[in-house]
């Protein structure tokens, strides 16, 4: 048993290097950005915040005019559900621009 327990610990020692060359990290290089922020009212609050997670992409997905109902609730929920770090002094503006811009 011990000769057992030593042949596979020498088996796992000389693994070891070859091991540690796949599990380097990873680099790539992201895409450029597909889509920008449209030009609107507090575009730099708007832009500042939601890019924190996400893409101008994800907001051009939403159903177009919804109204500030529908926005307010969607910053919301970033907020609430996704835990996006939105300062609270933050969220009327950004709603004013995604209600008047998209």
């Amino acid at each position: 048993m011990k000769r057992i327990v030593t042949a596979s610990l020498a088996a796992a020692l000389a693994l070891l290097p070859v091991s540690l060359v796949f599990a380097r990290p990873l680099t790539y290089q992201l895409p450029d950005e597909a889509s920008k922020f449209k030009d609107g009212p507090n575009l730099e609050t708007a832009q500042n915040n939601c890019t924190a997670c996400h893409s101008a992409d994800y907001i051009r997905t939403q159903p177009p005019k919804k109204g500030q109902a529908f926005w307010a609730a969607e910053v919301n929920k970033m907020i609430k559900t996704y835990k996006a770090p939105i300062a609270e002094s933050d969220v009327k503006a950004i709603v004013e621009y995604l209600d008047s811009t998209y």
